[in-house]
């Protein structure tokens, strides 16, 4: 098993050490025995239900191994300062069988490890390193911790930086007209994989963009994870022409150009995931500003079922979704998540008897039996011109991906008048908004209340962290503000690894879905303001964003400070 292990004691039975330790009783053993039994001895060791039944702690159990199986206990402090060295296994090899390498002494590698009984990792090590092994025992959460501190993208990408010369990756003016010169830089092999770190370190920290952004003295990255910007270590000014060349290589744009906006898209494979990124660069003061979108090709794509849908919202949209024809507007500041619900709501009516046609800008996602078109204005192909040639194709369903203009807004009421269900979105605050923008536009009332079947406004909030979440009592300010009962517990995360100490991880959706009955559609007509259009709706039923969000702080879902930060107070 191992070259060399710290034997403190003959092994032997690790409940009858802890009995005589007086860490449990026997009633205690014999009920953790027979949980053991019931969900059989090869899913669960008994010292993990020991723990799990909160009979023992982590730390007491670690210790009766350590005594048990003669490997010495470490915790996280007591670990070396470790050097990453490349005879070191990979991160992903590390995170797989929990172990970390804490340093080399006598050409014998030091390893800290959950289980020093998984024959198959201390084999790999040995062949790997080509070196004598001596294990330790230690807890999950030390060695993580380790991992991340020692072997985290964040510390290659500073290694990477610190590895850069001087001499090697020369400062270069922003305005620089050496067009050859600048592309030289971007194929060096620490810009390549300096570049190829952010993009990575990004899309394993679940952002959904990247954003470099130039600076007087230095350039910064920022990541955009669950909604809130996260800022990364600055990178040095003197890197910034080369790294902003080398990404606007890879999209294929033009380095020579540096004064007018451009736009590209970069598709690679990330941790054997493909990605696009949908790339966006501005000139600014200080030189361009990039920033790319991150799409992940390779994800599974979201479910109705699973957006934060109540289940009584759900059941009303899903009729709206199936109706033979007309219009439902899906509405929201950018970000707010509509382009997911939308492609969600397509997945859920794809099927063989119906043929889809949707026109974006741009398109995100590809999905299977729905014909995609991509908006190119400058070309001719907009919104509007592309749905006029797509009401020619015989389509069921369109999705037009935004109304932008009454011409666009004109020709898909039209369509949903002509036998046509069709999807968009608009940028409104509320869902009676979007009724009163179309009007404001100047389309007709008689033809908005006939068009219009429903319209869903919807907002993203953060996921308390399931891994840190804990009661909590939320200041006064904010009590006062909201209508909850007194008795409900409200929650909030600590902060851990997990969610990276910001006590979020992952997003669902609050909804208002205001559905035109004919009482709706008369007011529509009468062009009655939004503010009369939603007091009718919530007389109706309509559960508005804020209410919505509530309910998902009853269920400990979210937090106040989030439904507070992204719906406005409802009259």
């Amino acid at each position: 098993m191992s070259s060399q292990a710290v034997k403190i004691n003959k092994p032997s039975n690790l409940g009858d050490i802890l009995l005589n330790w007086k860490l449990i009783t026997p009633e205690k053993l014999e009920i953790a025995l027979k949980e053991q039994s019931s969900l059989g001895r090869a899913i669960k060791r008994i010292g993990e239900v020991l723990v799990d039944l909160g009979f023992i702690s982590e730390e007491d159990l670690l210790k009766a191994l350590s005594y048990q199986l003669g490997f010495k206990y470490l915790t996280f402090s007591e670990f070396p300062k470790i050097i990453p060295d490349d005879s070191y296994p990979t991160m992903k090899f590390m995170k797989q069988y929990k172990l970390v390498p804490i340093g080399m002494e006598n050409n014998v590698l030091k390893i800290a490890m959950v289980d020093p009984l998984n024959g198959y990792a201390i084999n790999a090590l040995r062949v790997f390193s080509g070196k004598s092994l001596e294990i330790f025992l230690s807890s999950e959460k030390d060695i993580m911790e380790a991992i991340e501190q020692y072997f985290g993208s964040s510390v290659q990408m500073t290694t990477i930086m610190e590895g850069m010369r001087e001499e090697e990756i020369e400062a270069v003016d922003i305005g620089s007209e050496d067009v050859h010169h600048l592309r030289d830089m971007a194929f060096e092999a620490p810009i390549v994989k300096l570049v190829n770190m952010v993009i990575t370190q990004a899309v394993e920290s679940r952002a959904s963009d990247i954003h470099i952004e130039p600076f007087e003295n230095n350039v910064k990255v920022r990541y955009r994870v669950d909604g809130a910007l996260n800022e990364l270590e600055p990178l040095p000014k003197r890197l910034q022409a080369a790294v902003i060349s080398r990404i606007k290589i890879m999209s294929r744009l033009n380095i020579a150009e540096r004064r007018l906006p451009q736009d590209g898209r970069i598709k690679l494979r990330v941790s054997g995931r493909d990605i696009d990124l949908r790339v966006s660069t501005i000139p600014t003061i200080f030189g361009e500003s990039v920033v790319m979108r991150i799409l992940d090709r390779g994800s599974t794509f979201i479910i109705l079922d699973n957006i934060g849908f109540t289940e009584e919202t759900l059941e009303k949209y899903k009729k709206l979704i199936i109706a033979p024809y007309g219009m439902l507007l899906v509405t929201g500041p950018t970000g707010s998540g509509k382009t997911t619900t939308l492609y969600a709501s397509l997945r859920e009516i794809n099927s063989a008897d119906k043929k889809i046609i949707t026109i974006e800008d741009p398109i995100e996602y590809q999905i299977e039996g729905i014909n995609q078109i991509q908006v190119m204005p400058k070309i001719g192909l907009t919104f509007a011109n592309g749905l006029r040639h797509i009401v020619r194709q015989d389509p069921d369903i369109i999705m037009v991906g935004e109304i932008r203009d009454i011409e666009t807004a004109d020709i898909a009421i039209h369509s949903a008048l002509t036998g046509h269900l069709v999807f968009s979105t608009l940028h409104t605050n509320d869902a009676p908004g979007a009724v009163t923008r179309l009007l404001d536009m100047g389309i007709e009332g008689f033809l908005v209340s006939s068009s219009i079947i429903g319209v869903l406004a919807q907002r993203l909030v953060r996921l308390i962290c399931s891994s840190c979440k804990a009661p909590f009592a939320p200041p006064q300010e904010f009590i006062d503000k909201i209508e909850l009962e007194t008795n409900i517990t409200t929650y909030h995360g600590t902060g851990c690894e997990e969610c990276r100490h910001t006590g979020y991880k992952g997003r669902t959706g609050i909804f208002e879905l205001m559905i035109m009955t004919e009482e709706m559609r008369q007011l529509v007509l009468e062009k009655a303001s939004a503010d009369i259009i939603r007091q009718k709706a919530i007389s109706l039923g309509m559960q508005g964003l804020r209410e919505n969000g509530w309910q998902k702080i009853k269920q400990g879902l979210t937090t106040i400070e989030e439904v507070l930060r992204v719906t406005q107070e409802e009259s």
